[in-house]
C-alpha cells in the first residue's frame, strides 16, 4: 500500500506567505470592510432618509469637455447661476460649465498655487483650495470677471498633516451650519470641519475653529478622498474616492449608508471612470462628476412611481 505524499515544507511556507499577502492587500484596499458593508446592505431595506446612491444610473458617460486640455480637478454646483464650476491646476483656471458639460467661460487664477478644489458658498462667493500650501482662498466672482488674484483675496492656512502633494483635495459647504468640509486626500485620509471661514460679518471678531472626527474617518472603507459634496436636504456627506472607484454616502453621525460604484458594468457604465476628481449635486439630486483629463459624467436616479 503506497503512502500519500506529504506536502513539502517549502510549498506549505509558500502557501502561507501567499495567503498572508492576500490578506494584507485586502486590508490595504479596505476590501474586507467594503464586502461586509455590501453584505449588510443586501439584507437591509433602503432607508427613507438616505440618498441611496446605488439607485443612480449614468445619463451622460465620459463626454469630452471640448476646448479643455489641462486636467480638471473638483466640481461644484452653483444654484444661483444653475451652472457648474471646476478648476485646473497646471495652467490654473476657474471654469464655468453648463449642466451638459460645455464650457461657458474661463477665469485665470493668479497666485493660487496648486488649485485643487472649488466650492460654492453663496451668490458670487466661492472657496478655492491650494493643495500643496493647504490654503483656503475666498473669491468673489462677477459676471465680467476675467481673472482672480489670490493676493487680493481673504485666505487662511491650516498647516496640518503636511505631506507633499497629499493635501486638500475636496471641499463641501453646509450653508445652514456654516461648516466648510475639507478633505485631505490620504496619508492620513481626513475630513476637517472648518467653522468661521469664510468670514461673513466684518463687524464680528474673526474666530476659526477646526474640528475632525477620527471615528468617522476610520469608518470610511476607501483608499483616498478626491472630492466631497454636502446634501442640504438630508444632511448627508458624499465622499468620492478615485482609487477605490466609489462614492460613499455618510449620515449625520458619519456612518456609511450607501455606495455608488464607478467601475464599468455598474450604474449603467460601459467603462470604468478613469480618474474621478470632482463631484457635485444639483437641486434635483442629479449627480455630476468630472474625471481627468477632461471627461464629464451625469448620474440620475430613476423617477419614483
Amino acid at each position: 500500500m503506497r503512502r500519500l505524499a506529504r506536502p513539502k515544507p517549502f510549498l506549505i511556507i509558500l502557501s502561507v506567505i501567499a495567503l498572508l499577502a492576500l490578506i494584507a492587500i485586502g486590508q490595504y484596499l479596505r476590501l474586507f470592510e467594503r464586502a461586509w458593508f455590501n453584505l449588510q446592505s443586501h439584507w437591509q431595506p433602503h432607508r427613507i432618509e438616505a440618498i441611496n446612491l446605488d439607485q443612480y444610473h449614468v445619463a451622460i458617460e465620459g463626454r469630452v469637455i471640448e476646448g479643455l486640455n489641462d486636467d480638471v480637478s473638483a466640481l461644484t454646483y452653483d444654484p444661483v447661476r444653475k451652472t457648474l464650476f471646476t478648476v485646473t491646476n497646471k495652467n490654473a483656471e476657474l471654469i464655468e460649465l453648463s449642466l451638459d458639460g460645455r464650457i461657458l467661460r474661463r477665469v485665470a487664477l493668479i497666485g493660487f498655487g496648486d488649485a485643487e478644489a472649488v466650492e460654492f458658498i453663496s451668490a458670487d462667493t466661492y472657496v478655492i483650495s491650494d493643495e500643496r500650501q493647504q490654503r483656503l482662498i475666498k473669491i468673489h466672482l462677477e459676471q465680467d470677471t476675467t481673472f482672480l488674484d489670490a493676493a487680493d483675496a481673504e485666505q487662511m492656512t491650516l498647516g496640518v498633516h503636511m505631506s507633499g502633494n497629499k493635501g486638500f483635495e475636496g471641499l463641501a459647504y453646509d450653508s445652514v451650519g456654516k461648516r466648510l468640509f475639507v478633505a485631505k486626500e490620504r496619508d492620513p485620509m481626513l475630513i476637517y470641519e472648518v467653522h468661521g471661514f469664510p468670514h461673513f460679518n466684518p463687524e464680528k471678531s474673526y474666530a476659526v475653529h477646526v474640528i475632525n472626527n477620527p471615528k468617522r474617518d476610520a469608518g470610511m472603507f476607501v483608499r483616498d478622498l478626491s472630492s466631497l459634496q454636502y446634501d442640504e436636504r438630508s444632511g448627508h456627506l458624499l465622499a468620492l474616492s478615485d482609487e477605490s472607484r466609489l462614492i460613499l454616502e455618510l449620515d449625520v453621525d458619519g456612518r456609511p449608508l450607501s455606495t455608488m460604484s464607478l467601475s464599468g458594468g455598474r450604474q449603467g457604465l460601459k467603462k470604468t471612470v478613469p480618474q474621478a476628481e470632482g463631484i457635485a449635486m444639483d437641486d434635483d439630486g442629479t449627480l455630476y462628476l468630472v474625471s481627468e483629463p477632461n471627461l464629464f459624467y451625469v448620474f440620475k436616479k430613476p423617477a419614483q412611481n
